[in-house]
């Protein structure tokens, strides 16, 4: 299927693109978990949106049995500490994150790779710019994998660029000036004792299908994730197709 323009009339007005980008992340994660991680990863989709506080998934904790139960629901009050008056008081960027995390099981889940979807809050402003862009050099100083795509025809920006900026990488790296729309995987990795990040990079236009690009698990694996296909999967269940 096509990209679409979801940001602006007619499909903005007909449909709403958090609903869209939330449901782009559970189609990609359904195609990771019920066809291409192998034994001993899960995939699982988060949305956050902005500072907005919003509890959707219930939090358990294991009683002595093994079965599980809400938390709070104890009857004993709860300590509460009021601090002194903070020093300084700072302006901050919380943007909206669409993002689906792919966990190893062994030995408890560790986080191995992130798949990030660009919102337009993430180009609000140069704040918001940089707060992703760290966001994303952080999952790759750690190791941890990363796919950014970027759709958002509504606000300008390359956030790929601001990555490269902020892990020191000149403009050899960047997309050009033109490159509005994006999709890019990473593998940090070490080879021959010097570590790196490899780098698949994809411009994205209206009107044509989406590409594939590499999840990378670890040094030795990476999986075909078809963007193209979890898109229509996604167009679909909100009968935008």
């Amino acid at each position: 299927m096509p990209l679409l323009d979801h940001f602006h009339p007619p499909l903005s007005q007909a449909r709403h693109w958090e609903s869209f980008h939330t449901n782009w992340a559970g189609a990609i994660a359904d195609a990771l978990n019920e066809h291409l991680l192998p034994e001993g990863y899960f995939a699982e989709e988060h949305t956050h949106l902005g500072a907005r506080v919003e509890i959707d998934v219930a939090t358990y904790q294991e009683l002595g049995g093994g079965s599980l139960a809400p938390l709070g629901t104890a009857t004993l009050p709860v300590k509460t500490w009021a601090p002194p008056a903070p020093a300084l008081v700072l302006p901050a960027a919380y943007p909206d994150t669409f993002q689906v995390l792919i966990f190893e099981n062994e030995g408890g889940p560790r986080l191995v790779a992130a798949i990030e979807l660009v919102s337009p809050s993430n180009k609000y402003r140069a704040a918001h710019a940089h707060a992703f862009a760290v966001k994303c050099a952080s999952y790759l100083v750690q190791g941890i994998s990363l796919i950014a795509i970027d759709i958002v025809t509504s606000r300008s920006g390359n956030l790929h660029n601001r990555l490269m900026d902020v892990l020191g990488h000149g403009e050899a790296t960047h997309f050009p000036d033109d490159a509005a729309l994006y999709a890019a995987a990473y593998r940090p990795i070490v080879r021959t004792e010097n570590p790196q990040i490899e780098l698949w990079m994809e411009s994205l236009d209206l009107g044509r299908a989406l590409p594939r690009l590499p999840l990378a698990l670890n040094a030795e694996t990476c999986l075909p994730l078809d963007l193209e296909e979890t898109y229509t999967a996604a167009c679909q269940r909100r009968r935008i197709a």
